[in-house]
């Protein structure tokens, strides 16, 4: 399995977003969506703000496939579901952490939307 170097870890944790470009099932890519990633020690998460409404999450979770790029890093990735509570427990606090300049109206649904979380894995 392939991991994320220390550098890419830490441009991407560095920036404020990730431009999300799942697979679809025809085998091209959605157009980039951006969307808001956290870090928890060497791996790299993120959730849909519309929740399982979100198009590029529903298209991530179907086909486990894609494309980000944030940071200056840009990488094939797999999307790996993550059901663990005490993942999204850590993810929700990182959410708060790094995203709470925002206010509740942004970083609530995010924290809400545990059921979308993603691990991103690079290919």
């Amino acid at each position: 399995m392939t991991t994320w170097t220390s550098d890419e870890l830490d441009r991407i944790a560095k920036a404020d977003e990730l431009e999300m470009a799942p697979l679809r099932n025809n085998g091209t890519l959605r157009k980039p969506v951006p969307i808001w990633v956290v870090r928890d020690g060497d791996d790299l998460y993120v959730r849909s703000f519309r929740g399982t409404d979100g198009g590029w999450w529903r298209t991530a979770r179907a086909s486990h496939a894609g494309h980000v790029r944030s940071g200056g890093v840009d990488k094939d990735v797999t999307f790996v579901e993550v059901p663990d509570p005490a993942t999204n427990d850590r993810v929700d606090a990182l959410y708060r952490s790094k995203y709470g300049r925002f206010g509740g109206a942004y970083v609530d649904p995010m924290v809400a939307a545990r059921s979308t979380t993603l691990r991103l894995v690079p290919r």
